[in-house]
């Protein structure tokens, strides 16, 4: 039997195939999860929730309506809601005064008013407690240049996590956030294709080497077992980084041009 055998666990964010929401709900379902994967362009993720024995349910985070029809469509398939994961996210990379008024709207509804507006349906679905998680990121705690907008609304709906774990754990509500550093996942794009670019970052992680999307998966199944006693927390899973650093823009860009004329000649 698995860790969460006869749970239903709700996946926000996993359209993308291979990205850390479908290795998540992957993870949940052969853990004996039932799975509801969301996220738009629902041909794109129905054969992957098919394949998981799940279900698919196409919706946008920036609308406050497909949220709470997201969490209504769980209950009403599957009978209840344990379990919600919210793994979307813009990668946005800007410097703050280069970063429009038009970045900052779709970066907030993204990753601040969105995330929010799935709390307040999950807090209402969650007849009988469940676990909330928020795929944050190590970048809300320490710094990564030009990437403020991102950073400052991670950073805030972790807070927001906190709130919900102070406010509605009387009801058996743990909410808890997990922040990855660098990830090998297709948001990561083709940078870390290139070694100088790979290496400037491996060097600031204390186990050695970048997280993978397993790594991250394989904590949201503990964060979801009724066994885990914590909420209010922001795992830093991402071997060690928060206790160093992310390799500065000058850095990075010292090597880019030399790893990108490498990658493209080899």
């Amino acid at each position: 039997m698995g860790a969460l055998q006869d749970k239903v666990a709700i996946v926000l964010g996993a359209a993308g195939d291979g990205n850390m929401g479908q290795v998540i709900a992957r993870q949940y379902a052969a853990e004996g999860a039932k799975v509801v994967v969301a996220g738009r362009n629902i041909d794109r993720f129905k054969p992957f929730a098919d394949e998981i024995g799940g279900s698919a349910f196409e919706s946008d985070i920036t609308s406050r309506d497909d949220m709470f029809a997201l969490v209504d469509f769980a209950k009403k398939t599957y009978g209840k809601v344990d379990i919600g994961v919210n793994a979307t996210g813009w990668g946005l990379l800007k410097s703050l005064t280069d970063t429009t008024e038009a970045d900052l709207d779709k970066m907030v509804a993204i990753q601040f008013k969105g995330p929010y507006f799935f709390f307040q349906a999950l807090i209402g679905a969650m007849d009988k407690g469940g676990s909330i998680i928020q795929i944050s990121s190590a970048t809300a705690t320490i710094m990564l240049e030009a990437h403020s907008a991102y950073m400052g609304t991670k950073a805030g709906i972790d807070h927001v996590i906190r709130t919900i774990a102070n406010e509605y754990g009387t009801r058996g509500i743990r909410a808890n956030s997990i922040s990855p550093g660098v990830t090998a996942t297709p948001m990561a794009g083709d940078s870390l294709s290139y070694p100088p670019v790979l290496e400037a970052f491996v060097k600031e992680y204390p186990l050695g080497r970048i997280g993978t999307a397993d790594d991250i998966a394989h904590a949201a199944v503990w964060l979801a077992r009724d066994e885990c006693f914590m909420s209010g927390t922001n795992l830093q899973v991402n071997g060690g980084l928060t206790l160093r650093r992310n390799p500065s823009g000058a850095e990075l860009f010292s090597v880019m041009p030399a790893a990108a004329i490498a990658h493209l000649t080899s």
